[in-house]
């Protein structure tokens, strides 16, 4: 079995996946299908994201703004990020659906650029098994960036933002390790995103 923590539970160890569930029925045992049950559970927690994904965008294509809606300290920025980055994407629909600002195309239009100087995601081993195989990952999503207007106004200078999540997972499940920390670092990208926005929302521009 396997699953994520936001915060590490010291003295918890796993379920194995080789435990067996058994019940009465009818007089008779039932027999371990934990390899049926976790594929059923990954199916149908791939089915709940993508149902929440799914609501989400249709509440932002219908021009829903998000509760507390942010003020930024310029009215049109440009996102200096390739068209197909993940990161500009949900930056993009975030500015546009929570706060006062808009996206545009033409670098000359905006009052405001953004700019993203690094990305870096790292997994580091936080435990090992008694065979030495790794249990536990601490995954991390650091991205530096800074805002300015090019003309010589900096809204946020050089920064950096951090995220991190730790991942447990059974040796025997590899694939579903995988599949979860793909998830995991795109849950880490969207809390990278709001810690952005407050983070611009609370700037005061400043004249180098």
């Amino acid at each position: 079995m396997w699953w994520s923590r936001r915060h590490r539970n010291l003295g918890v160890i796993p379920a194995q996946a080789g435990t067996q569930r058994r019940g009465q029925a009818g007089g008779k045992t039932l027999g371990p299908r934990l390899h049926e049950d976790d594929q059923s559970a990954r199916r149908a927690a791939i089915g709940r994201l993508a149902a929440v994904l799914g609501l989400s965008g249709g509440l932002v294509a219908c021009g829903f703004r998000l509760r507390g809606s942010q003020t930024l300290p310029f009215n049109t920025v440009f996102l200096a990020l390739p068209v197909n980055s993940a990161l500009g994407v949900e930056l993009a629909r975030n500015i546009r659906a929570g706060t006062n600002a808009e996206v545009v195309s033409d670098r000359t239009r905006a009052e405001a650029i953004f700019e993203l100087l690094n990305e870096t995601r790292e997994r580091e081993v936080l435990a090992v098994n008694a065979q030495g195989s790794a249990r536990e990952y601490q995954l991390r999503l650091r991205l530096a960036f800074r805002v300015h207007d090019g003309k010589g106004t900096e809204f946020v200078p050089a920064s950096a933002v951090l995220v991190q999540r730790d991942l447990a997972f059974n040796e025997q499940q590899v694939l579903a390790r995988e599949a979860e920390e793909v998830l995991l670092f795109r849950e880490m990208q969207s809390d990278a995103v709001q810690q952005i926005l407050r983070r611009i929302g609370a700037a005061k521009p400043v004249k180098s």
